[in-house]
């Protein structure tokens, strides 16, 4: 269940940033896990700099590296871009991967390759080029990373050497920004998909975008006008989001397609994976990033809806935004950014659940396919590759944030395991072609860095967050909550919804998820009775376990899988 708005929003601002708050008591149970995590954070340094030093090496300072060949492929004009339509000519490249890494550094501490790379970029970069561009992947891989970067290089650990940095990121900021507002130039306020960084909107562009591509660009335009105090930034991606917001249907679903010159929707079926996903996530941090109401309302509306139209257990299929009917049973790899999300409103029990289908999908594989058929129990039989996407990591990360449930630093461990069994090569990390056959493809996506080894990292070593308070964009870029971007200040979340064994001699964390008990079983030690509560434990809906669908059929408390309704009446976990 979704909590109110006094609960729900603020969790972030202390499970990100404040462990010692949320735990106080944990160094206990900590401690035999210390070694692990320190050793697993020296992985992932070591993941992330075998990485970035292949790209300085072979591709630099093109956009993106390919690991197979050590070569390089200059992608930003490519992202989104399926038809590989006008390219540019004589484009060397924008250093892509290199803007993405930058918050990236500072978290491992390197803040010598950090300066190193603002005074390149402050010398070299320039965004007065013939390239035709996504908006959306421009936005938030481009001027998030340039944004966060300048915050981070302007902060009070002065990491830069006094006197070096004169605001030069926020500078190649504000220019590119002022190359996204023609694409904002339409009869409704919604933005083009694509512009020309040097001459605008190119006669004949296509009208159609995705909820995504409109609706996910406020953190970042709207931090650009905090920081230039030049509103037309904000105004314009608020412009975009309300429009959006007002055509969704009477269920308060949106559809995944439309027409940014007449408002009509070309897509009608909806969910929170591909062409959706990151506009609840930018409604929910929007709000949290500035404080304005609209944003909440909108938010809760959305989840809401979201929750009673497309959730089957622990999964989510997707719907038609006009009637609500399932239209697809699947499983896209983008929506395990969900659990992630939930997490920053408090639905952890919800998230828990969720997080581990997808981490079961995971071990079956070895990693997570772009589409997984879930009513067919197949693999989608063209999209079946894995290009280094962050979302589960991203997921594992926040969840154990709030619950220091020890379980996630082994799903974490996993993950960093089969990154390294099956896409690390000689020349970085590829992405996966093939899940069935492990074939790799020569491509190494800026995220990579900026995200998938940031979420590994921070999961086993957070210090970067202590005494902070961030939010992360779509593309894993930290910006400071400030109270001077806020309407008015939020107010605090106090975390209750935390899992306790008591006694009376001793109060201890304890985890229902690492335990695997049922809230109905009393544990029985020296100390008396404890009852742990199971954060992931749905009943069945008979006490005698019998069913006539697997609607009637809850979730297992040991496992967390959705149980299923066997041929003979029965609840269980049927499905292997």
């Amino acid at each position: 269940m979704l909590l109110s708005r006094s609960y729900g929003a603020w969790l972030v601002l202390f499970l990100l940033i404040s462990p010692a708050f949320i735990a106080p008591s944990m160094s206990q149970l900590d401690s035999p896990w210390a070694a692990k995590k320190r050793n697993m954070r020296e992985k992932v340094r070591k993941m992330f700099y075998h990485a970035y030093e292949n790209y300085m090496k072979h591709a630099f300072p093109h956009d993106e590296l390919k690991p197979l060949t050590k070569s390089f492929t200059d992608s930003l004009s490519e992202l989104g871009n399926l038809k590989l339509q006008h390219l540019p000519r004589n484009y060397n490249g924008s250093a892509l991967t290199l803007i993405e890494s930058l918050s990236s550094l500072v978290i491992m501490g390197n803040n010598t390759e950090f300066e190193r790379a603002v005074t390149w970029l402050s010398e070299n970069l320039t965004f007065n080029i013939d390239a035709r561009i996504n908006l959306f992947e421009c936005n938030i891989r481009v001027l998030g990373g340039l944004i966060s970067a300048h915050i981070l290089a302007t902060d009070s650990t002065n990491r830069l050497v006094q006197g070096c940095y004169k605001n030069q990121l926020l500078n190649l900021a504000e220019d590119l920004g002022r190359r996204f507002l023609p694409a904002f130039d339409t009869p409704t306020g919604l933005p083009y998909a694509w512009v020309n960084l040097k001459y605008g909107v190119m006669e004949d562009e296509t009208p159609e975008t995705s909820t995504s591509g409109c609706g996910s660009l406020i953190l970042e335009m709207g931090a650009l006008s905090r920081l230039t105090s030049d509103p037309r930034y904000e105004s314009a991606a608020l412009r975009a989001l309300r429009k959006l917001w007002s055509m969704r249907s009477s269920l308060n679903l949106l559809g995944t397609t439309l027409d940014v010159t007449t408002g009509e929707w070309i897509e009608y079926s909806s969910g929170i994976g591909a062409g959706v996903d990151s506009f609840y996530e930018y409604l929910c941090k929007a709000y949290i990033l500035f404080g304005k109401e609209d944003y909440w309302r909108m938010f809760h509306s959305a989840y809401l809806a979201v929750q009673k139209y497309f959730r089957h257990g622990p999964w989510y299929h997707e719907a038609d935004m006009r009637t609500g009917k399932a239209t697809y049973w699947q499983l896209t790899s983008l929506q395990a950014f969900w659990p992630g999300l939930q997490v920053l409103v408090g639905d952890i029990g919800a998230a828990n659940s969720s997080h581990r289908e997808f981490f079961y999908v995971w071990k079956k594989f070895g990693v997570i396919p772009e589409r997984y058929l879930l009513d067919h129990q197949m693999l989608h039989p063209t999209e079946k590759y894995y290009p280094l996407r962050p979302e589960l990591a991203e997921s594992t990360f926040y969840l154990y944030q709030a619950t220091k449930d020890p379980w996630y630093i082994q799903v974490g461990e996993s993950i960093v395991n089969s990154l390294n069994l099956y896409t690390k090569v000689k020349g970085g990390f590829a992405s996966v072609r093939d899940v069935t056959t492990m074939q790799l493809e020569d491509h190494q996506h800026s995220f990579f860095l900026a995200e998938t080894c940031k979420y590994l990292y921070l999961l086993f070593d957070d210090s970067f967050l202590v005494d902070r308070n961030y939010i992360f964009t779509t593309e894993g870029h930290p910006l400071p909550i400030l109270s001077s971007w806020h309407e008015r200040l939020p107010e605090a979340y106090i975390p209750t919804n935390w899992t306790y064994a008591k006694s009376e001699q001793q109060t201890r964390r304890a985890s229902a998820m690492s335990r695997q008990v049922c809230p109905a079983i009393a544990l029985r030690s020296g100390y008396g009775v404890q009852q742990v509560e199971s954060a992931c434990h749905i009943p069945d809906s008979r006490a005698d376990h019998r069913c006539f669908s697997d609607e009637e059929c809850g979730i297992d408390s040991s496992t967390c899988r959705r149980r299923s309704c066997s041929m003979a009446g029965y609840c269980g976990l049927w499905i292997q």
